[in-house]
This record gives C-alpha cells, structure tokens and sequence, in this order.
C-alpha cells in the first residue's frame, strides 16, 4: 500500500522537512497572486470572499521558510464542505482539520507541494476559516511587522534561534514564536487603542 502524507507521523514530518529559513524572494508575491488566480477560478468568489498572503514569506525585510501562507475567508456554514474540500484536492491540496484550542475556533488548513519522498516543489499552507476566527489577527501582525523593521529584525533573530534549535521539530519552533505574536498583537491593540 503506498504511503500518503496522511500515513506520516510528526516525527516522519520533522524529519523530511525540516525547519530551513531563507532570504526573502520578490518572486513569493508573484507565486501568491498566481496560485490565487488558480484557486479563484477554480472555486469562485461567491466562496471564496477574501485571500490574502500572510506569514514570513509576506514580511519583506526578514528570512523566512520559502512557503506561501494563504488566508481564505469563506462563509461560516461552508467550513469543512466536502464539495469545497473536493475542489481543493483537484488543485493538489492535502487537507487538515485544526482542532480548537485556546482562543482560536476550529479550521481548515490545506497543505500543498510536499512529497512522501521529502522532497518539496513550491509549499503553499493555506488557513481557511470565517473572518471571526481569531487567526485573522495574522494580518494585523504581518501589517505591523512590514512597518516597524525593528520588531521584524527581533522576530527574524528569534525565528533564526529557534530554526537552529530545532531544525527537525516542527511544532516546538511554531510553539517558540507564539510570545512574540502575543505581545506584538497586544503592542498593535494598545495602539488602535490610543
């Protein structure tokens, strides 16, 4: 029986791709807007409200792993639709369900360009949810950190510290960025405040 990404443990992840960070590509914004044609197409805008480019790759100042993160804002009764499910495999798109914790409600997360092998063609994550998931803040962040290049050169040192610290743990470099998100959406929220 051939082994999909849906057999790999998280250990089988960390180890085939791990975590690699690079100088930031003009191209990356060219590859979103051309990968959200494709699923604009595809699905339609009656489903499809709103895509925005979000994560590292579209901070322009600081490293990052060469992936394209996608935001997808669809109406809430459609969030694990097995058509919308469906169209999204036909664009080569492994799905996810992301089970609620802490503040953020459940989602959808497609992955795409990774292969049992652990060789990788161009990784797009996409995170797809209603516009009140908390996970929208994201956009407030990437906002944030393409204005102020202090705060974007703090997290890209964390981001290079954690990268090396754990090449081949996927979740504890993930885990190891949330402090800083925190206290940036919180800094950004006093702001909008004053």
């Amino acid at each position: 029986m051939t082994k999909t990404l849906y057999d790999l443990t998280k250990e089988d992840w960390n180890t085939l791709f791990p975590i690699e960070l690079v100088d930031h590509n003009p191209e990356w914004k060219n590859i979103y807007e051309n990968e959200k044609q494709r699923i604009l197409e595809k699905v339609g805008q009656k489903t499809i409200l709103r895509i925005e480019h979000f994560g590292s790759s579209s901070i322009t100042s600081i490293k990052s792993k060469p992936y394209i993160d996608l935001m997808i804002e669809i109406p809430k009764d459609l969030l694990f639709d097995e058509q919308l499910i469906a169209q999204f495999t036909e664009l080569g798109y492994s799905h996810f369900k992301v089970p609620a914790r802490e503040t953020i409600e459940e989602y959808s997360t497609f992955g795409k360009g990774y292969n049992i092998d652990g060789k990788k063609e161009q990784v797009f994550h996409i995170h797809m949810c209603p516009k009140d998931n908390v996970m929208w803040k994201q956009l407030d962040f990437r906002d944030y950190l393409n204005v102020n290049k202090k705060r974007a050169k703090e997290y890209e040192v964390l981001k290079i510290e954690l990268a090396s610290k754990f090449k081949n743990d996927r979740g504890s470099y993930v885990l190891g960025k949330t402090d800083f998100v925190k206290e940036t959406l919180k800094l950004i929220q006093c702001l909008n405040k004053g």
